[in-house]
């Protein structure tokens, strides 16, 4: 819910006209505790962005072999679509990480970036590890209500046997208890 709260925002306070919700292929910084696999991944992505208007899922980087680098993506993004001009939505935790990313310049060449504010991270973070990477003037702070739900509470509500209902799209409920996801 907390990633299609921020597709509504984000398309209400940027203008876009469209939000995708990427897939990661294979992160290439950490293993996703209990991952299902990135085609699962993909399938319960699509369920939730299924209705959501301007909001749709993609299985980009799922298409790709190796490491799923962001620059990689945006680069794909800009040579199938050359006359978007792209924005990448990040939390302030990874925007603030930013510069320690593969190739973080390039990123910042391709795309602008929406930054939602995230507990525990100041929004000062953020324009200090843009203004080293010489972008400060690319990010837009994106003002949301706080969401406190998140893919590591998802799953352990799952192993713990707990309602998850109002935390997650029905659709993507029903494909966890399916497939005995998170158990």
């Amino acid at each position: 819910m907390g990633h299609l709260l921020l597709a509504q925002e984000a398309r209400a306070e940027l203008g876009l006209d469209r939000v995708l919700l990427v897939t990661t292929g294979r992160a290439p910084h950490k293993e996703i505790a209990a991952d299902p696999g990135a085609e699962v991944r993909l399938e319960m992505t699509m369920l939730a962005a299924a209705g959501e208007d301007g909001v749709e899922a993609s299985g980009l980087e799922l298409e790709r072999d190796g490491p799923s680098y962001t620059y990689l993506t945006l680069e794909e993004l800009a040579e199938r679509e050359p006359a978007d001009e792209l924005c990448l939505l990040l939390g302030a935790d990874a925007a603030a990480g930013l510069a320690s990313w593969m190739r973080p310049e390039r990123v910042l060449e391709l795309a602008r970036v929406g930054v939602v504010p995230r507990p525990g991270v100041g929004i000062g973070a953020v324009e200090s590890a843009l203004e080293r990477l010489g972008s400060a003037d690319r990010a837009e702070i994106i003002p949301m209500p706080v969401c406190g739900v998140s893919s590591t509470l998802i799953r352990e509500r799952t192993a713990a046997r707990k309602p998850l209902r109002h935390l997650i799209p029905d659709p993507v409920i029903e494909l966890i208890a399916k497939r005995g996801l998170y158990r």
